[in-house]
């Protein structure tokens, strides 16, 4: 009878090698311990083939090095350098949206036992890294790196993945109190798609649906589904053009949960789960409201 290594093709069995065939070997279960100890074999001899090969060329020394933050957490939130760097280039590309607007991202939480102070930032690639400032109401802004950018590093806060939500923040100096103004908005929308911040779904159907949404094109879709978040709980929203102005209906509001009968189900897997009554849509393609429209809040802290 022919050994285990004999019934592989001469091709599959040169300088010794074993590679699993399940032609072979489901036909001839007594051949199985033998690959098994085979591989091991080889494993073996590969490692110490490595080993000396290393001692010839100066062993460690000679391999590269790599950064390891000591703020390192299990299954950290991360965003890519690069994308984010793409954002703030799409930003400076689309001035006309906001002449005088000023961008920063910022974090929001996403669960309610995510704690939002003492947030640390670093931005991590293979060799280089740097911190990030972070401003007490969670914004920040990026440095522009080479290396960082060659190396696709990411940008990782301290917190868990899908403690927090990302959005681009972008906003006018010297508006009235509690408005904000349509054309950063409508900026707001696409460096944030470009950005790649806007957090997936946990489902399967969820991350394809977003793969088709999640560019800026999107963004110029009448009533395209993209969450903005207010300062504080909202009880109305106004559109303000001259003379004209129009309130959302109220299932632009909180994340259309009024028309939403599963909101129980389906909150888990949105990025507003705890800031709900903070969320609004708005029609960010409709070009009658040009972009010097105001967007007016009204909160529910408001006096009466």
């Amino acid at each position: 009878m022919k050994s285990c290594q004999q019934l592989l093709p001469r091709h599959v069995r040169r300088h010794g090698e074993l590679i699993a065939s399940s032609t072979y070997f489901l036909l001839r279960p007594h051949c199985v311990a033998s690959w098994v100890w085979a591989m091991v074999a080889s494993v073996a001899t590969l490692l110490c083939v490595s080993t000396a090969a290393l001692a010839q060329q100066g062993g460690a020394a000679s391999l590269p090095s790599v950064t390891v933050s000591a703020k390192a957490i299990n299954d950290p939130v991360e965003k890519s350098y690069r994308k984010m760097i793409r954002g703030m280039d799409l930003f400076a590309a689309s001035r006309s949206m906001s002449p005088n607007g000023e961008l920063r991202f910022k974090l929001l939480p996403r669960r309610a036992e995510t704690r939002m102070d003492s947030i640390e930032i670093e931005v991590i690639g293979s060799t280089e890294s740097f911190g990030v400032p972070v401003l007490p109401d969670n914004t920040f802004t990026l440095v522009r790196n080479a290396l960082a950018l060659d190396e696709n590093a990411q940008v990782i806060p301290n917190r868990k993945a899908q403690s927090m939500t990302w959005r681009s923040d972008i906003r006018t100096p010297g508006l009235p109190p509690k408005t904000r103004r349509l054309g950063d908005l409508r900026l707001e929308c696409r460096v944030g798609m470009e950005a790649g911040l806007v957090s997936g779904s946990a489902t399967f159907v969820g991350r394809m649906a977003q793969a088709l949404i999640n560019t800026p094109a999107y963004c110029d879709k009448t009533n395209p589904l993209y969450l903005f978040f207010a300062d504080k709980p909202l009880f109305s929203v106004t559109l303000i053009n001259g003379q004209r102005s129009h309130v959302l209906p109220i299932d632009r509001l909180y994340a259309s949960a009024s028309d939403d009968p599963k909101l129980a189900d389906d909150l888990a897997d949105c990025d507003c789960e705890v800031l709900i009554d903070r969320t609004y849509f708005l029609p960010l393609g409709d070009r009658t409201w040009p972009d010097d429209t105001l967007v007016r809040f009204d909160y529910m802290d408001d006096a009466p």
